[in-house]
């Protein structure tokens, strides 16, 4: 079993305390590695030394194309490392290795590629103002910024966070999920090899319930950026505003995916397999909601089912697994008071809906993919995140219609549109109240779009020129150039 450190300050250690902590197979409960519990000594300690290299430091300091390189090289060598990663993201998360060899790991690269050379976007503007005055903006660094990532996309998340805070010059403390960090430590292995300055990356493992509040609310931290829950993300948002830190946040989400009857029948229906199957439902941006057209619904609904129920089921590490485990046993049994909510609601459970009976799944946190069909938007399973796979199908009859009940929810994170009429299409994008719609597709995520929610799915944004301005502050200069040198203001008391 492999033992995990901390990263603080350029050297790996095993915390104050020396308490750790198991990562365990989601695909056979095996233990497959410890890794420390870190102590809030250990949280305030990382947030001293990246207050350090911010404060006095060369990493602010460099240019925008030197930080570049360093990214470059965290990017050649997460290619060079893909397959390792990529069987540890799988052995560590049930994410199938099919979807980390491909996705991502590709992406975590292409990331870091991005950002380093984007981050020429942080120079500023000259502003034509009605004065004899030089007007100017320059982008600055924020300082310590603060990262908290989920489990469901370690490798990925880490790159959305890191790429962008290090191109504009900030000094990060990360902290990831228990369930999912052994990628996220083997990557910070090789981050250590390049040599970046000590202090500037720090990676710390642990209770998110210990560790998060001191990360919110340390007055030494001036940027917060999370990526989880709603729950989660309102309190964070409590402990910042004792010292008004920027916070950024990616929260939950309830997305609906619409299909209307002039849609590509076969498109539309792997689209919502995806939308709500991949990576075992454990997204944010997962199409939970359903909505079918009336008139293509029974035939829909049909062959969903059918498709459905011919998922293979199985060892994320096997590459011919369509569907593995969820993260854990609780997650689990989370999901399925859910499914048992449903129940009780009176939708109707047409597929799935228990762990599998095989004995192949005595050990591990298999669940089968569940659709429920007659499901009333205002129910349970149609309105909280339930973050695995459950679908939840919902019958209309109109545009009008659809786009209400697709709005009817408290998130705003993402949208589909499955039709053959683009106007339609974009007609209905523009009136839903969600971050990012995707036409006839699931899931277009480039690092050049930005990605974010609406309403209480997130503040800010990932990813884009938005996303790399997200760590910066804006500075306004203005430079007077009143003939002979005194403004109206110099003598504006004689």
């Amino acid at each position: 079993m492999k033992k995990y450190q901390m990263y603080i300050n350029g050297a790996f250690f095993e915390g104050a305390r020396k308490e750790t902590l198991e990562s365990i197979n989601p695909s056979n409960e095996e233990v497959i590695a410890s890794f420390p519990k870190a102590s809030l000594e250990d949280a305030r300690e990382a947030i001293d030394v990246a207050r350090l290299a911010f404060d006095k430091g060369e990493w602010p300091c460099l240019s925008h194309q030197e930080r570049g390189q360093y990214l470059l090289k965290i990017a050649q060598a997460i290619r060079q490392e893909a397959k390792a990663l990529s069987q540890i993201e799988s052995m560590s998360t049930g994410k199938t290795l099919k979807q980390t060899t491909f996705i991502d790991i590709p992406t975590c690269a292409s990331t870091f590629e991005y950002f380093a050379f984007v981050a020429s976007e942080l120079k500023g503007e000259t502003i034509p103002v009605p004065a004899p005055a030089l007007s100017l903006t320059q982008r600055e660094p924020t300082g310590v910024v603060a990262s908290i990532i989920p489990w469901n996309y370690p490798l990925i998340m880490f790159a959305w966070k890191i790429a962008p805070a290090l191109a504009c010059g900030n000094t990060v403390v990360l902290k990831p999920s228990q369930f999912g960090c052994l990628s996220i430590l083997e990557l910070t292995a090789l981050i250590d090899k390049i040599g970046l300055p000590k202090g500037v990356v720090n990676v710390i493992t642990g209770d998110g319930k210990e560790l998060g509040p001191e990360l919110a609310a340390n007055p030494k931290v001036d940027m917060i950026s999370f990526t989880g829950s709603t729950n989660v993300g309102k309190e964070i948002m409590r402990l910042a505003s004792n010292n008004t830190k920027k916070i950024h946040l990616e929260l939950g989400g309830k997305s609906p995916n619409i299909v209307f009857a002039d849609c590509d029948l076969e498109a539309a229906l792997g689209g919502a397999m995806s939308a709500i199957f991949m990576n075992q439902g454990q997204m944010c941006t997962a199409g939970s909601r359903l909505l079918i057209e009336e008139s293509i619904h029974d035939k829909f609904l049909k062959c969903l089912i059918e498709k459905t129920k011919r998922l293979k089921i199985g060892n994320s590490l096997d590459y011919t697994t369509d569907f593995g485990p969820l993260i854990s046993r609780e997650h689990r049994q989370n999901v399925l008071k859910f499914i048992e909510t449903g129940v009780k609601e009176k939708a109707s459970l047409v597929c799935g809906g228990k762990i599998p009976s095989a004995e192949q799944f005595k050990k591990g946190f298999y669940l089968e993919p569940t659709i429920f069909a007659n499901v009333e938007n205002s129910m349970t399973i149609a309105q909280e995140e339930i973050f695995g796979p459950v679908l939840s199908v919902i019958k209309f009859t109109s545009v009008e219609e659809a786009i209400k009940i697709a709005n009817d929810t408290k998130y705003g994170l993402a949208a589909m549109v499955w039709t053959k009429d683009l106007n339609k299409a974009n007609m209905v994008a523009k009136k839903l109240q969600v971050g990012t719609v995707w036409i006839n597709t699931y899931g277009g995520f480039y690092n050049e779009a930005p990605f974010g929610g609406y309403k209480q799915s997130g503040i800010g944004r990932e990813l884009g020129k938005e996303g790399l301005w997200e760590y910066t502050q804006l500075k306004h200069i203005n430079l007077d150039l009143t003939e002979g040198g005194k403004s109206l203001v110099t003598t504006w008391f004689g």
